[in-house]
């Protein structure tokens, strides 16, 4: 376990926040990045927002950084990989971002089932969440070095 960062590189946090976006440049700029994420995020227009969660790689996708992999773990039963791919669909159809959510180790059966609860709130909060998630993320990245 390592301390929040004072200072990271825009290369360094695109690696922890799944790409190069008006997000990252921002932190980039800034003493403790990544304790200053949120109060950032709440500066950018929704567009940007929309941008840096959809950076992230979909649940149960094919095509992850290595980094995404790891955390997602390997192997599922079809038919929730199936089910994690139809939702993750709707999901970005409803709100017009991609679903975040922190794995944090749980089963991909685990996270099904908070996709389809998350599909039942509002645009607002979703994207409130969504947001919370990808610091989440970054922040134990980093942690875990």
């Amino acid at each position: 376990m390592r301390d929040l960062p004072r200072q990271l590189t825009a290369d360094e946090l695109a690696d922890l926040f799944e790409g190069h976006t008006r997000l990252v440049e921002l932190l980039a700029e800034r003493e403790d990045p990544l304790g200053s994420a949120e109060k950032v995020l709440g500066e950018l227009t929704e567009q940007e927002q929309r941008q840096a969660l959809n950076a992230h790689p979909a649940i149960g996708a094919r095509n992850l950084s290595e980094r995404s992999a790891a955390e997602q773990g390997s192997g599922s039963n079809p038919a929730v990989l199936t089910e994690l791919a139809y939702l993750n669909q709707v999901y970005e159809e409803k709100f017009g971002f991609r679903f975040v959510v922190f794995v944090n180790g749980r089963r991909k059966s685990e996270i099904l089932e908070i996709l389809q609860q998350r599909l039942e709130r509002s645009h607002e909060e979703e994207l409130q969440t969504g947001l919370r998630e990808l610091v989440a993320i970054a922040r134990d990245r980093w942690l875990k070095g």
